[in-house]
């Protein structure tokens, strides 16, 4: 499960560095669409690292598996809506949906994060 966790995460950042990259070749110039699409590529780079911390470091941070858990879920119901609207491939929907909706599942479980249990006070 950690290792999964591991994979959906590194995915999610990946996903957003190449939507980054891409932004140059969907648009000519800068333009606010251009950041706007930029922007997206940001989140699901950040939303990724959250992934990442969470898979680390959630057992001694509950506020930051709540926090992950929270933004992961809202990336995925955002993502379905996008690609419902953008009318996404099956290839893209199924990409998406696999990696946040696969990070926020597992992300549930506290069998996918690392170490150990916080102390007690």
């Amino acid at each position: 499960m950690k290792r999964l966790y591991l994979v959906l995460g590194t995915g999610i950042v990946i996903l957003g560095v190449v939507h980054m990259l891409a932004t140059t070749r969907f648009f000519a110039e800068l333009s606010g669409a251009a950041l706007w699409f930029f922007s997206g590529g940001m989140m699901m780079v950040l939303i990724g690292a959250l992934n990442l911390l969470n898979r680390a470091y959630g057992r001694i941070a509950p506020a930051l598996r709540l926090v992950c858990i929270g933004a992961t879920v809202i990336a995925t119901v955002f993502g379905a809506v996008v690609g419902i609207v953008s009318q996404a491939s099956t290839a893209e929907f199924a990409l998406v949906l696999g990696l946040f909706g696969g990070a926020a599942a597992v992300s549930l479980s506290r069998a996918s994060l690392a170490g150990r249990e916080a102390p007690s006070p």
